[in-house]
């Protein structure tokens, strides 16, 4: 006679393989076959009046090591770079206030860092070129300050584009700092205070190493999204700051070369698993643990 832990795992031997089957099937339809499909339109042929010819190429892939797409790959990887490294600069003593708030001020202080998601994106990038265009808020107030003359050039330049990566992903950052940094044990500061270690040390030695795990996923939440961005350079940088995703969009809407712009886009999806790969090799999320 079998006993009830014996069927337990008998059904549950039974049940787990059916269990992966819903989420399986899912990834198989919404990713890896419009994957797939990317991939095979990549190798056509541009037709007369565009759209695809199945005409089997890898012309697609050389054009991208033209100069003029190479400066855009360049400009759209520091830009992402930059904004992933400002965010942390600002982000982490932001966190690291919150987390060491008392704790009934901790939720409300987290609930501020995501108040601006309870607004369109698109809206606030719009309100961003209120504020930045020559006759803008900022200008304005410049101006009457009489700290300047002449309207400065703010939009439609990469520091434009900066400021509205920066400010639309910061939260990305500020969340996983916070959640690594919350669980750090005041007793290990603590000690080394009465060691008479200095603050620097304390900070490279102590706060650094524990919240390695937040900084990485911060940075791969503000990169990734940094790196395919197309409404904050196309409305806040123009045609001066032209970005892959922008590329990609002018290839499909514009030129109506779809095969190129597939090429474009699955070289962008090789560079977002690249890293990924890079965040789990450098710790992934065994270290949040």
């Amino acid at each position: 006679m079998k006993t009830a832990d014996s069927v337990l795992n008998a059904r549950g031997r039974l049940t787990v393989p059916w269990l992966i089957v819903p989420p399986a099937a899912a990834l198989l339809v919404f990713f890896l076959m419009p994957l797939l499909v990317v991939l095979a339109v990549s190798f056509a042929s541009r037709g007369t009046y565009g759209g695809i010819e199945w005409t089997l190429t890898v012309s697609n892939y050389t054009s991208i090591l033209d100069p003029l797409y190479l400066r855009i790959f360049w400009r759209s990887l520091w830009i992402a770079v930059a904004s992933s490294a400002i965010c942390l600069v600002i982000g982490f003593p932001l966190a690291y206030a919150i987390a060491g708030a008392p704790k009934r001020w901790q939720g409300a202080l987290l609930l501020l860092v995501i108040i601006p998601f309870w607004t369109n994106f698109l809206v606030r990038t719009y309100a961003w070129m209120f504020i930045l265009r020559t006759e803008g808020l900022l200008n304005t107030a410049l101006i009457s300050a009489g700290l300047i003359d002449q309207p400065l050039n703010l939009l439609y330049t990469d520091g434009a584009v900066l400021l509205g990566l920066v400010y639309g992903y910061l939260p990305f950052m500020v969340l996983p700092l916070y959640a690594a940094l919350e669980r750090l044990d005041p007793a290990l500061i603590e000690a080394a205070w009465d060691l008479y270690a200095s603050p620097v040390r304390i900070f490279t030695r102590i706060i650094l190493p524990l919240s390695k795990p937040g900084i990485i996923a911060g940075c791969l939440l503000v990169f990734i999204p940094s790196l395919g961005a197309y409404v904050t350079p196309d409305l806040l940088g123009g045609a001066r700051t032209l970005m892959i995703g922008n590329l990609i969009q002018h290839q499909y809407l514009v030129v109506r070369d779809w095969p190129f712009g597939s090429a474009l886009s699955f070289i962008l999806m090789v560079g977002v698993l690249l890293a990924v790969m890079s965040y789990l090799r450098a710790g992934g999320p065994k270290n949040l643990a």
